[in-house]
Order: C-alpha cells, then sequence, then structure tokens
C-alpha cells in the first residue's frame, strides 16, 4: 500500500508534470471506485490542474482552486502518468485494471489502476477535502506532529504499538511497511503495549518515525512515478524482508502472518533475541 512518502512523491510528481495544464476529461472504468456523484466527473473538463498535495495517505489533485480530486490508493493501487495514451476511445467500463484516467490537454495524463481482486481504491470529486469521511477522520500528520502530542496520541489509544501506529485517526499517514520500519530503528517490539512504553522509548520511536520518514521521503520525491514501488523496496531494512539478515545485527529477519497481512522484525534488535509466536496473541513479549 502506498503510504505517506509515496504519496507525498507522487503529489511533488503531479505538481511538476500536470499543474498548469487543462483537464481535457475524466473517465470512470470502475463505477464503485467514484464514491461521490455531485459534481459529476464531466464539470472538471476544461479546468486547470492547480495543485497536488497530501492528507495523510491520501493523494489531493487540485483542479481550478475549487475542486479537488481526492484519491486513496488502498493495498494494490497505484498512479501510472503517460506521457500519451494509446487511444482517444474512452475506457469501457469495467474492463482491466485501469479504474480513473485523467485525459490532460496536452495529450498526457494519468491512469489511477487496482491490481487483484479485492477492489478497494477509492475517488472523490469534492469542494473540500474534509468531505472525504477517511479525510475528516484523520489524526495529526505523522510528519508535522510534536513530541508531545506524539506520545499523548500514542498513550491515548491502547494496544500492540504495531496496530496503534497504523491507526490513521492517531497518526496519519503510516501503514504496514513503514511501521515495520519505524520499529526496527526504535528496537521496540511490535506487541509492546502503548501504556506500558516509557518516556525514553516514546522519545526514540518518535526520533524514529521522524527519521525512517523523512528518509523515505528525500529518497521518492523527485523520483517518476513508474520508479517509486523499486525505491520503496530498496530502502527497506526488515519490511519484506524475511529470512534475510538484519542489516544492524545479521539475525535473520523474522515475520509474523495474520489473516491480511504480516509484519517483520529483528529478534536481536526488537526482541531481546527471543522469536515472536506466528499468532496475533503471541504471550512472549509485551
Amino acid at each position: 500500500m502506498p503510504e505517506l512518502p509515496e504519496v507525498q512523491a507522487l503529489a511533488a510528481y503531479l505538481r511538476q508534470r500536470a499543474v498548469g495544464r487543462r483537464v481535457e476529461r475524466v473517465e470512470v472504468s470502475a463505477i464503485n471506485a467514484l464514491k461521490t456523484y455531485d459534481p459529476p466527473p464531466s464539470v472538471v473538463a476544461g479546468r486547470p490542474v492547480t495543485g497536488a498535495g497530501r492528507h495523510g495517505k491520501f493523494l489531493d489533485v487540485e483542479l481550478d482552486g475549487t475542486l479537488h480530486l481526492v484519491v486513496h490508493l488502498a493495498r494494490a493501487g497505484w498512479l501510472h502518468y503517460r506521457e500519451s495514451f494509446p487511444s482517444a476511445a474512452p475506457l469501457k467500463p469495467g474492463k482491466g485494471p485501469i479504474a480513473v484516467r485523467v485525459r490532460l490537454d496536452d495529450g498526457s495524463g494519468f491512469d489511477l489502476t487496482e491490481a487483484g481482486t479485492q477492489k478497494k481504491l477509492a475517488a472523490y470529486l469534492v469542494t473540500d477535502p474534509a468531505q472525504v469521511p477517511g479525510v475528516a477522520r484523520l489524526g495529526p500528520d505523522a510528519l508535522a506532529v510534536d513530541p508531545d502530542t506524539f506520545a499523548q496520541r500514542l498513550r491515548g489509544r491502547r494496544g500492540q504499538v504495531k496496530g496503534v501506529l497504523t491507526e490513521q485517526e492517531v497518526l496519519a499517514g503510516i501503514g504496514n511497511a513503514y511501521s515495520d520500519e519505524i520499529l526496527h530503528t526504535a528496537r521496540l517490539s511490535p506487541f509492546a503495549l502503548t501504556n506500558r512504553l516509557t518516556d525514553d522509548q516514546l522519545a526514540g520511536l518518535y526520533e524514529a518515525a521522524r527519521r525512517v520518514l523523512t528518509d523515505a521521503v528525500d529518497r521518492s520525491v523527485g523520483q517518476r512515478a513508474a520508479e517509486l514501488k523499486g525505491e520503496k523496496r530498496s530502502g527497506m531494512r526488515v519490511h519484506g524482508r524475511t529470512g534475510l539478515p538484519c542489516p544492524v545485527c545479521g539475525d535473520q529477519v523474522r515475520e509474523v502472518s495474520f489473516a491480511d497481512s504480516s509484519l517483520q522484525y529483528c529478534p536481536t534488535c526488537q526482541t531481546g533475541g527471543r522469536p515472536l509466536a506466528d499468532r496475533r496473541l503471541s504471550r512472549l513479549v509485551r
């Protein structure tokens, strides 16, 4: 799933490439991807792209300063920028991975695509991003929050720190991948309970979050949209590296699997050398 660094990089790329162009038309191929109906997509024709930004993991494309195309790419969604399209013909509904296509007046534009069968990509055409329910519920941005608020937000939501870090109502922008990286940098078990974290642990977690996310943004911004996934993978130290050596200590990166996700961690760096049980209710580390 695209998280804060990738969405910020996509917004930066759109500001560089699309701002100043006018929208020729918006085509919706996956009807269930567009969550709003008023205003209709037809009203954006002829409007200029005036900005692009981010709200947590939501991408916000500003049109004419009055409309916003807000997109959540979900787990398998992505934005593909096209210098040109193979055909001027409108998309056929329900055909292929393309959910939404935005054509610009210079012949370029971008596709919002989603792989797989679980279609959760969501697009909203609104006059205010706060009209999007997911945006309205967001907590403070993970890169904008101060240390005291960070500590208060985590202590205010009791639970395993891995899960709390990824709750968008607590902190906006962190997902499964970067929470693994942040916890590894902070040398904390993903199963540690937030109400038992010491002041020093919370301070270290805050600094780890800042460092991991800032480094990822610095690596990502300036990359082409097509290069961002590879850049994300190359920067990971534990996430997605099950069975490989930890780059810090050399121990084997381990995994805990859940029904629809998994986490990765280093036992030496994070759990005192003890592997976590591969089930949600591990009793090994608290």
